[in-house]
């Protein structure tokens, strides 16, 4: 059953007040929507009179969330992006299967889309729909059919295909180190580059290779792409999948910078809801990526 229509704001109310959290100004969000001040304004004065409290705090120009505002926007983000991934797949998947699969963006781009045109030739049926999401997230009460996650199985609620473990090898620019370094204790002595989401990356690695001491603290980036692109203009050493790093390596954008490799500190898998049916096309999907693994 649909709420009662007073619980219920319109879309336009929502993305202006959305527009203005992020924005902070009435004029900036009314410039991004194709809107006229005064009209943001009453979208906003609209839906607090709907909600029955105050979202915004004005002061002068400079337009503030209150505490109920700040609690608000979130889950109108949420709204609003779900809705977005809807229609997307309403319009672009009428008459046949889609699956919404939520991506790494190293993993995605680098190791799944060469193969995805494999994938879209076996089943012409079935529409992949790829969106970027970097930590886990609330998969049962997301868009998301399934997603990429990396590490180890301890997302709550999922099942698991287990995809590859990860190889990680450090990488630089040619002119920073021309030869591979035999004693990995050598890497202590340049700039090393670390990666947000994996803070403990060079001390792992170092660890395996049997050097007891913490790595020095350099450049911090939150993606891989990011870091090679360092990494290519010569700030530092990266610590790069093995996947990522090759194509770079083959053209000689990046060299090895240490003639040791070790296991990193995961494993790729594909997860999905335990507690929701799973459609035709995760199946179809799940049943190819399985078959992907052995040339990984």
């Amino acid at each position: 059953m649909i709420a009662p229509r007073r619980f219920l704001p319109s879309i336009s109310a929502l993305l202006a007040f959305e527009a203005v959290a992020r924005l902070g100004s009435a004029t900036a969000a009314a410039a991004e929507l194709s809107l006229t001040q005064s009209a943001i304004s009453r979208q906003l004065k609209t839906l607090e009179e709907q909600l029955g409290v105050t979202l915004i705090a004005r002061q002068g120009r400079q337009l503030t969330l209150t505490e109920a505002g700040r609690a608000y926007v979130g889950k109108v983000r949420d709204i609003l992006n779900s809705l977005a991934q809807a229609s997307v797949s309403a319009r672009t998947s009428p008459s046949v299967g889609t699956l919404n699969l939520a991506i790494l963006p190293a993993f995605g781009m680098h190791w799944l889309a060469p193969r995805l045109r494999d994938f879209a030739q076996t089943h012409p049926e079935v529409t992949v729909n790829l969106s970027t999401r970097l930590k886990p997230f609330a998969i049962a009460d997301s868009p998301f059919d399934a997603a990429i996650h990396f590490g180890h199985e301890d997302w709550p609620g999922v099942r698991y295909l287990p995809l590859m473990p990860e190889t990680v090898v450090p990488v630089c620019a040619p002119d920073l180190l021309p030869h591979p370094l035999k004693n990995p204790a050598g890497m202590l002595d340049h700039p090393l580059l670390h990666l947000e989401t994996r803070p403990k990356g060079w001390s792992r690695w170092l660890a395996a290779l049997e050097v007891e001491a913490e790595p020095p603290v350099g450049m911090v980036f939150d993606q891989f792409s990011t870091m090679a692109q360092a990494a290519i203009h010569g700030l530092g050493v990266a610590l790069l999948p093995t996947f990522f790093a090759d194509p770079y390596l083959k053209d000689r954008q990046l060299v090895l910078a240490s003639a040791q490799t070790t296991q990193s500190i995961g494993s790729y898998f594909l997860v999905w809801p335990d507690a929701r049916e799973e459609g035709p096309a995760l199946t179809a999907f799940r049943t190819w990526l399985a078959t992907q693994t052995n040339d990984a």
